[in-house]
């Protein structure tokens, strides 16, 4: 059965250093929450909390309305999983996931059978009789994921369980994670500083900076509607463009003087920072461009655009077949158009979407044809 977890008003501080600043999050049964955020945001510490390796200096943790915090870690029902595996390199495969449930002394047949089963679910049960060293990365991590499994959590932890891994291994086991959660339907947080792995693995996402929940939503409302520029910038490559607005037309800053326009917002007269990724930075080639081609990179089947007018800088990123039908080069001039983007005012607050300027009859004809 899955649990609900609830976490109210929680403080913890290390001296004077507040590693976590009054979270509150609430965590639905069988979720699949990630914890994202950079190194020193608070994920891991979290994490500890609820496990029950560390405790708040304030506040209350509930498991289905069960106060956790007045419970040994032993009587949480908590599977944690490390990034370093931690699994016992003197012991093999089947007695490393055995461990736990030998420690609870659980009868003979019953650990036989829940270990085969474990070893199944993960696709190592030729290889029970291996040593941790004789196993890949992604092998030890699932290893370390049966162990965890072994109790039958109420809730299972998993801190930043990739990390260790090259990028290939990375993919496949987030994908594996996420059938098997599908399967076993068990609450599930996992922290993670890479956008990517929480994106494609969780159903929710908490973004955290400073000890404190800055947003959570769904993957894609969190991109499309970031609460601040932080969060838009964590999740992703932006162009930060000084603007004015005026009469509801966006001007770039440039020169320290009101330049060309490049969008319309509902947001007050004044100054702000757009902030624009570089998928909505349109660019044709043209002879009569302002834009110029400063730095044409291939990331493989993309290529990233640096372009500049004046001394405005933004990146584009179009597809390397693009690049070829263009025939696109370094110090080519460029026609620019942005797509869309976010405002923010000067404390990186009060998101305002900007909308693309309607191109003139002029415009449509520029161009190469």
């Amino acid at each position: 059965m899955s649990t609900t977890i609830e976490i109210r008003n929680i403080i913890r501080r290390f001296g004077q250093h507040t590693v976590l600043s009054d979270v509150n999050l609430s965590v639905q049964p069988g979720e699949l929450l990630a914890l994202l955020g950079p190194s020193g945001s608070g994920k891991t510490t979290l994490l500890r909390l609820i496990a029950g390796l560390d405790f708040p200096d304030a506040g209350i943790i509930n498991f289905d309305k069960d106060d956790a915090l007045g419970r040994k870690p032993k009587e949480r029902g908590v599977g944690f999983v490390f990034q370093h595996y931690a699994l016992f390199r003197h012991m093999t495969v089947f007695e490393n996931v055995a461990f736990a449930l030998r420690v609870r002394r659980a009868p003979k047949s019953e650990v036989t059978a829940r270990v085969n089963e474990l070893l199944k679910l993960i696709q190592l049960e030729t290889l029970a009789g291996r040593y941790p060293a004789q196993l890949s990365g992604g092998q030890r991590q699932r290893v370390a994921l049966a162990r965890a499994l072994a109790i039958q959590p109420r809730v299972l932890l998993l801190d930043e369980p990739f990390g260790a891994l090259d990028a290939v291994v990375r993919r496949d086991l987030r994908r594996w994670l996420r059938n098997l959660h599908e399967e076993m339907n068990i609450t599930t947080l996992f922290v993670t500083h890479d956008q990517e792995e929480a994106f494609e693995l969780a159903d929710r996402v908490v973004i955290m900076n400073g000890g404190k929940i800055f947003q959570e939503g769904t993957p894609i409302d969190i991109y499309r509607a970031p609460a601040d520029a932080f969060v838009h910038e964590f999740l992703g490559e932006s162009n930060k463009i000084p603007c004015i607005i005026a009469s509801g037309i966006v001007h770039v800053i440039t020169g320290g003087e009101t330049g060309f326009a490049i969008g319309t917002a509902a947001a007050p007269n004044g100054k702000a920072t757009a902030y624009i990724r570089p998928h909505h930075v349109l660019i044709r080639p043209s002879t009569r461009g302002a834009w110029r081609v400063s730095r044409l990179t291939s990331t493989g089947a993309q290529a990233r655009i640096t372009v500049t007018c004046n001394d405005i800088i933004a990146e584009s990123v179009i597809t390397a077949d693009a690049v070829v039908e263009s025939g696109l080069i370094e110090d080519a001039t460029l026609d620019v158009t942005f797509t869309g983007g976010t405002l923010f005012d000067a404390e990186g607050k009060n998101p305002i979407k900007i909308a693309a300027l309607k191109p003139t009859l002029a415009q449509l004809g520029t161009g190469t044809r």
